[in-house]
């Protein structure tokens, strides 16, 4: 888990001629929720932002959110955040308050070790089914990701979610038979028995051809 400390103003102006007005400066809008408190809209420094997520590992980051000017600060983490379409500016950012004691539910993203057998020695496909799954753990608790080796598996294998390295403290909250990995046949052996089966179908159905006129015994 990485913690990451972030300065934030409170936000006074609300409404879009503002918002629009606030991104023009460097500015993103924003606002914290949770923690049986009321909704408080702030404003953080985009460059900032966007630097502290590059420095960290993962994609749960828990942020501590300090108000500029007061000696208040608050456990969150990003909720929501939106993104322009076209242009891939930040648009406005929803953080949660979290408490560092108590459990909570996120998504982490799934790792794949190894390259399969069936892979390597059969020419098989290898399918990345489930690219990340649920747990639950204290904030402090959140791995940057959860990995699996796959380098075992043959042709006609997969792996589940319940084979996933989990560290202390982590609990799966996905069904633990969820296919996280499998190995087939390439698609290209799959196709080519029933093409060679039709062709000597083809072969076969054939007619003889009778030759029609003169033979040299006529």
């Amino acid at each position: 888990m990485s913690e990451l400390t972030l300065q934030v103003q409170p936000r006074e102006e609300k409404g879009k001629n503002s918002n629009r007005q606030l991104r023009a400066t460097g500015m993103v809008p924003a606002v914290v929720y949770g923690g049986g408190r009321e909704p408080l809209p702030i404003q953080v420094e985009k460059r900032t932002l966007l630097n502290l997520m590059r420095s960290t590992e993962g994609h749960n980051p828990v942020f501590l959110l300090q108000l500029a000017g007061t000696d208040k600060s608050r456990h969150a983490m990003i909720r929501e955040m939106q993104i322009h379409p076209v242009s891939r500016q930040v648009l406005h950012v929803d953080f949660q308050r979290v408490v560092m004691t108590e459990k909570i539910r996120v998504a982490v993203h799934v790792e794949l070790l190894g390259v399969p057998v069936g892979v390597k020695v059969d020419a098989g496909i290898l399918d990345f089914v489930t690219r990340e799954v649920h747990i639950e753990c204290t904030p402090d608790k959140i791995p940057a990701k959860l990995s699996v080796d796959v380098s075992g598996l043959h042709i006609g294998q997969h792996v589940e979610a319940k084979d996933l390295t989990l560290p202390d403290g982590v609990q799966l909250t996905d069904e633990p038979g969820r296919v996280i990995a499998s190995v087939s046949h390439s698609r290209a052996v799959e196709t080519a028995a029933p093409a060679e089966e039709a062709l000597i179908e083809t072969e076969a159905a054939q007619p003889e051809v009778i030759k029609r006129g003169k033979t040299d015994e006529e």
